[in-house]
C-alpha cells in the first residue's frame, strides 16, 4: 500500500478532517455522484469530503475492497444511512507530489443516491 493510501485509510478511521488540508493539490477535482460538472479545486474538493464525512462516516463505514497502485486507488465502501444500504466507490488519483488530484465517488443503488444526495445537500447548504 503506497504512503499515500495509508495516509488516507488513517484519516478516515480517525474521521480526521484537519488532514484533508495537507493531501489535497491546489487542483484537486471532486466527482460528485450526482453534479454533472466536475467541482475544481482544493476548496471546494474539501467541502464535499467534509460533508460526505458528515453523511457516510458512522459506525457502519467500511472498506470491502480495494485495488491500487502507487498513483491509483479504487476503494468500494459499505455503509448504512438511516437504515439504507449504501454501497459506493471511491476512486483517487494522486499527483507527482503525492496529493489527491482527483476523487470521484460512485454510489448504488438508486434509493442511496437520493438519500446521500439530499443529505449532502443540506449539510452544503447550511
Amino acid at each position: 500500500m503506497s504512503n499515500q493510501l495509508a495516509d488516507w485509510h488513517h484519516i478516515i478511521t480517525a474521521r480526521d478532517l484537519n488532514k484533508l488540508d495537507a493531501i489535497l493539490a491546489d487542483n484537486a477535482t471532486f466527482h460528485s455522484p450526482v453534479v454533472h460538472t466536475p467541482q475544481v479545486g482544493k476548496d471546494i474538493t474539501k467541502m464535499y469530503l467534509s460533508a460526505a464525512f458528515h453523511v457516510l462516516l458512522n459506525d457502519s463505514f467500511h472498506y470491502v475492497r480495494e485495488v491500487a497502485d502507487d498513483k491509483n486507488a479504487v476503494l468500494e465502501f459499505m455503509v448504512e444511512v438511516d437504515g439504507v444500504q449504501v454501497n459506493g466507490v471511491d476512486m483517487i488519483r494522486w499527483d507527482h507530489d503525492g496529493k489527491i488530484a482527483d476523487f470521484k465517488v460512485m454510489l448504488r443503488p438508486y434509493k442511496a443516491i437520493n438519500l446521500i444526495k439530499d443529505k449532502m445537500r443540506a449539510i452544503l447548504e447550511a
